[in-house]
């Protein structure tokens, strides 16, 4: 049976292998070491030894000590402090530049001293300025025109039905409502009257019926988009008539319409219903133009206030060109945004008193968690620059 023998890196000793390999040399041993010796010849080196002073033996200790791997390790980083001080301290403090302290830009409430200085221009009709000439058509014709106009096509049959969820303010909601109608056109999907999120600084629970008019939406997309109110029956089973069982995309920001077209569409061709939610700003502005078209056909024609709505604007109209006699009945509404949300994330401090922060605190933590609460300048609107 033949012998294993270990494995030799360096192999045998002479040409012909037949020789007695030569023993490895001693290993070199370091200079403490050989300083100490053997047991036998302790005594003799120590006598023949000459005194070493006490900083030369605390140098030999240091210098070992770094020369061991996990030595550096540990006092690199004392070096660098060591380092650091030292130069601190031949530095000196007049040097260092002076920090002013300036108001951030727009930080000052101004409006008032900006509008004596537009009053003059506001009031002047020839005035150069452009201020003035918002009251004047500079376009030709004489008045807007719309560039969309609804088709009288008849629509294939449907792929499924979509379902979002239209989050944010008034501004985002409809415009979740405008690409939600892009998207189910494009992937020949039926929309499903879209669902306004619940917020929780708004607390607003109204229904897509109670700011739009349900009816005028429907029946201006009817050639174009196919739209429920409510999902069929017998949809609804297959899901346990719970709509959290329906499959929800959860898509990126400005997605793109090819995005839908090949993530979206089979999906729906599979499920027959699906939900989309959050839906805000889930559509890139980037489309074609058949995709752009029925963005503007929702946003400008099928997109009406309900009656409520409409007549409550009618009536502030009327009341600010009655006030606006003295000027034709020109008049400018500001919307100020002073609502909860948006005060909290303006980081603004105003003249509430420590009541008003503490409020403004408690929305930041709730909406926007640590983002908000980090932020170091706070700016003062109850002062005027």
């Amino acid at each position: 049976m033949p012998h294993h023998h270990a494995y030799n890196r360096l192999g045998s000793g002479g040409a012909g292998g037949g020789g007695t390999p030569s023993p490895p040399a001693s290993p070199r041993r370091s200079p403490r070491i050989q300083r100490r010796g053997g047991k036998a010849g302790g005594a003799k080196g120590a006598a023949m030894a000459a005194p070493r002073a006490i900083a030369q033996r605390m140098a030999w200790m240091l210098l070992s000590l770094f020369l061991r791997r996990q030595a550096i390790f540990l006092f690199t980083p004392l070096l660098y402090v060591a380092a650091m001080l030292f130069y601190m301290g031949t530095v000196s403090l007049e040097s260092v530049p002076h920090i002013i302290s300036r108001s951030a830009p727009g930080s000052v409430y101004r409006s008032p001293k900006l509008y004596e200085r537009l009053r003059n221009d506001m009031d002047a009709d020839n005035s150069s300025d452009g201020l003035a000439t918002v009251w004047k058509h500079s376009f030709k014709g004489g008045g807007w025109r719309p560039c969309v106009d609804p088709s009288t096509n008849v629509l294939p049959d449907s792929n499924g039905y979509i379902y979002v969820e239209a989050n944010g303010g008034l501004n985002q909601q409809r415009t979740s409502i405008c690409n939600a109608v892009a998207v189910a056109g494009y992937l020949n999907a039926t929309l499903v009257i879209p669902k306004f999120h619940y917020h929780s600084i708004w607390k607003d629970p109204s229904k897509f019926s109670e700011i739009y008019d349900e009816d005028h939406f429907i029946s201006t997309l009817k050639n174009e988009v196919h739209v429920v109110d409510k999902i069929p029956e017998f949809i609804m089973e297959r899901f346990g008539h719970n709509m959290s069982n329906a499959f929800n995309f959860k898509i990126k920001a400005w997605s793109s319409i090819q995005y839908y077209k090949d993530a979206v569409l089979p999906k729906l061709a599979e499920e027959k219903l699906i939900r989309i939610s959050p839906f805000a700003n889930r559509l890139s502005f980037d489309a074609p133009s058949a995709v752009q078209r029925l963005r503007c056909l929702a946003n400008f024609k099928a997109l009406r206030f309900s009656n409520p709505i409409a007549t409550l604007a009618e009536n502030l109209v009327s009341r600010m060109k009655e006030h606006s006699v003295d000027n034709n009945g020109k008049y400018i509404a500001v919307h100020l945004r002073f609502e909860e949300d948006m005060v909290a994330f303006s980081c603004c401090i105003f003249d509430g008193g420590d009541e008003e922060k503490q409020d403004m605190n408690t929305a930041r933590e709730r909406g926007w968690r640590e983002n908000l609460l980090n932020v170091a300048v706070s700016f003062d609107l109850g002062q005027l620059g």
